[in-house]
């Protein structure tokens, strides 16, 4: 297995509790982020995704709610990815920052790629999160 960590950090400008709502309504992911694909509740804290960044390969994963409450919103990742994906919230000023940190191993067909192109899978997931960020400012700046 190949163990991938990820860290970013970002201000949104609105309030903590606005920015904790669309993270925690995964069922909206695909409204707003463009890379998740499809997303299906199997359960209160659960649910399937779909996600395709830039490279021609779609992760099949299964979020289960760690934390739903801010300052932290966490999820347990399974399927093509195993590990968690955190947020933690901070306000600053009227706004919020946001520090993303992911640890996860990686299974199936990533496995060989894992080896081969480290870099690209890395490079796929910045541009994976750089929507993340651009679909998230957009989605809370929205009237409600």
């Amino acid at each position: 297995m190949r163990r991938f960590a990820f860290t970013d950090a970002w201000l949104v400008d609105a309030p903590v509790d606005d920015v904790a709502a669309t993270l925690v309504d995964l069922e909206h992911y695909p409204r707003w982020w463009r890379q998740v694909r499809a997303v299906a509740k199997l359960g209160p804290d659960t649910a399937w995704v779909r996600c395709r960044s830039t490279l021609p390969y779609t992760l099949d994963l299964v979020l289960d709610a760690v934390s739903r409450t801010p300052p932290v919103v966490e999820v347990a990742i399974s399927g093509d990815l195993d590990g968690f994906a955190r947020f933690t919230l901070t306000p600053d000023g009227g706004g919020t920052r946001l520090d993303f940190a992911q640890e996860v191993t990686v299974s199936g067909l990533l496995v060989p790629a894992s080896y081969v192109g480290r870099w690209l899978l890395v490079w796929n997931h910045h541009r994976m999160m750089a929507g993340c960020r651009e679909g998230l400012a957009a989605r809370v700046a929205e009237p409600r």
